[in-house]
C-alpha cells in the first residue's frame, strides 16, 4: 500500500518502477500502431507450426523491440548489459537477444555458435537490433546468419498513436486525461509506452494520495518529482 508523501517529495521514480511488473510485456498489451504484419509474423513465428528457427526485430529505440523480446517467452538476455553473452547457456534451445549491435568480439562468437546450434536441434532464436542486418557492425559470418532470419522492422509509434494508447489506458481507469495534460505528457516524459503507460498508473495513483484531479499543473509536479 502507498504512503501519502509531502508534496514536491513523492518518490515518482520509484513508483514507476514498482508499477512496471503489475503489466508484464505480452503480444496481447502491445501497441500495434503501424506494426501490424510484424506481429502477425512473429506469433506465426512463435507458433507450433513454425519451421524457422531463427526471426530478427530491428527499429529504433522505443519501437517496442525489448517488450516483444520479453513477451515471446523465450530466454531474455541483453547484449547491452551481457555484451559477451556470459548469460547464454549450452542446452538453450529458445534464446532472445535484444541489442545484438553491441556484442563484443567474445559475445559475437558466441551467437554465432548459438545460431548453429539452435539451427541444427530445432531451437529458435530472437534477435533484435537498431539496424537492418547488412548494416551492423559485426562479423561477417554473423551478419550472414542474421540475415538469413525473417526480419521484421518496427516502426515507433506516432504521437498520435501514443495518444490514443495513453486515452485507452486512461479511460479503462475511470481517468480522464485533459488534452493539454496528454500533450505535456508527450513532451516532456519518457518516449516509450511502457514508461507512458506507467505514468498513466503513477498519476492515477498520485491523484488519489494527493486527493486532487489530474491537471496540467499536477503532472508538471509528478515530472518534476520524477526528474529530481
Amino acid at each position: 500500500m502507498l504512503r501519502a508523501a509531502p508534496r514536491g517529495t513523492f518518490p515518482m521514480r520509484q513508483l514507476i518502477l514498482d508499477l512496471l511488473p503489475e503489466t508484464p510485456p505480452t503480444l496481447d498489451n502491445f501497441v500495434c500502431g503501424g506494426n501490424g504484419e510484424a506481429i502477425t509474423g512473429l506469433a506465426a513465428w512463435l507458433g507450433d507450426d513454425n519451421r524457422e528457427p531463427a526471426l530478427l526485430l530491428w527499429g529504433e529505440p522505443g519501437s517496442g523491440k525489448t517488450h516483444l523480446l520479453r513477451a515471446s517467452g523465450a530466454r531474455y538476455c541483453d547484449a547491452a548489459i551481457d555484451p559477451g553473452l556470459i548469460c547464454v547457456a549450452d542446452e538453450e534451445q529458445f534464446l532472445a537477444v535484444d541489442n545484438v549491435q553491441t556484442l563484443d568480439d567474445a559475445g559475437q562468437i558466441a551467437l554465432f555458435n548459438v545460431f548453429n546450434r539452435i539451427r541444427a536441434n530445432g531451437g529458435r532464436l530472437l534477435t533484435a537490433a537498431d539496424q537492418p542486418p547488412q548494416q551492423l557492425a559485426l562479423r561477417e559470418d554473423l551478419r550472414t546468419r542474421l540475415g538469413s532470419s525473417l526480419i521484421y522492422r518496427l516502426q515507433p509509434l506516432t504521437d498520435e498513436e501514443k495518444r490514443d494508447a495513453l486515452g485507452t489506458q486512461a479511460s479503462a481507469r475511470g481517468l480522464r486525461l485533459p488534452a493539454d495534460a496528454l500533450d505535456y505528457l508527450l513532451a516532456r516524459a519518457p518516449r516509450d509506452m511502457r514508461s507512458l503507460s506507467a505514468l498513466v498508473v503513477a498519476l492515477d495513483r498520485y491523484s488519489l494520495e494527493q486527493k486532487r484531479a489530474i491537471t496540467l499543473p499536477l503532472l508538471r509536479e509528478v515530472l518534476q518529482n520524477a526528474a529530481s
